[in-house]
């Protein structure tokens, strides 16, 4: 067993995209689990942009999710297509055993204005969707977050889950966990700052400085992804600097049709990571210790 592989052991993967999805997907949620289990995995969380995956992951337990090894979390992302930022749709998604919650991503105004106006590498969807609709975080005069941000928080905070701040803009995420900090929130990730939502490492110190952990994803880093950015090792090492190993993690962001496998794109990208001076334990750090201590699983 090479260095790379026995760091991986008991990694966490808190951002991976299996199918079922409205966008082509690779792997399935268990064939994405047997995946992770080959490698030694601990966990993975499930993301869909478009529904709640809780109810898939519970159905799968009961054929055979439980047998790979590897403790597999439901997520929901409260975008348009989950009637937005419905307390509704974030509740029930937390009683059947979601993890995380994410703040709007595809529905986010930041997202569909990078997807009009700019370049955005983006998958494209397998099967005819209506238009995103923008969910908005802030009320109609833009000063005031909505009432249904707060009364979601509060049920983040009680179910002692993750918000994750989705793929919103840097004024809206600050917002979000200046509010979450006060409702009690204790767990809070700020998804790849640096893709679509345009936060510099001095907003990430910021938001880190709130409580949140910055999480960068290995499909910006991998050349073998077809979509997303095509980063070089550099600059995610500046920004473990930057912001610091302790409050980053490292997810793969993975699971579409054509991409690389995740575990290959760990292996891949934590090799690199070594290669370029950053010392074993901070890899550990960000791929094993941070996304479980923020799920809540403790040390492995």
């Amino acid at each position: 067993m090479n260095t790379v592989d026995e760091l991986l052991r008991g990694a966490v993967d808190l951002h991976t995209h299996p199918y079922p999805s409205p966008f082509p997907r690779r792997i399935d949620i268990l064939e994405a689990a047997q995946h992770y289990g080959e490698a030694g995995f601990r966990a993975i969380v499930v993301k869909s942009h478009h529904h709640s995956t809780a109810p898939d992951v519970g159905l799968l337990k009961r054929h055979g999710l439980d047998s790979t090894g590897v403790q597999v979390f439901g997520a929901v992302a409260l975008n348009c297509h989950v009637g937005g930022l419905n307390p509704h749709a974030a509740n029930l998604a937390l009683a059947q055993g979601a993890r995380v919650v994410w703040f709007p991503t595809i529905s986010s105004r930041q997202h569909i204005e990078q997807a009009r106006h700019t370049a955005l590498k983006f998958p494209a969807l397998a099967v005819p969707l209506r238009e995103d609709t923008v969910v908005d975080v802030w009320n109609d005069t833009g000063d005031e977050l909505r009432p249904e941000v707060h009364d979601i928080l509060r049920m983040i905070a009680e179910a002692d889950a993750v918000l994750a701040a989705g793929h919103m803009d840097v004024r809206s995420i600050l917002g979000v966990l200046e509010a979450a900090r006060e409702a009690g929130v204790r767990r809070m990730v700020v998804n790849h700052p640096d893709f679509v939502i345009g936060a510099s490492q001095q907003h990430a110190v910021k938001m880190a400085a709130l409580g949140a952990v910055i999480e960068h994803c290995l499909c910006m880093y991998d050349e073998d992804s077809t979509f997303f950015q095509d980063w070089p090792t550099a600059h995610l090492v500046d920004w473990i600097r930057a912001v610091g190993p302790e409050r980053t993690v490292l997810s793969s962001d993975l699971g579409q049709e054509n991409n690389p496998l995740p575990a290959e794109a760990y292996r891949k990208i934590c090799g690199r990571l070594l290669a370029a001076g950053v010392p074993e334990a901070e890899v550990r750090m960000i791929v094993a210790d941070n996304p479980a201590r923020l799920l809540g699983l403790g040390q492995s």
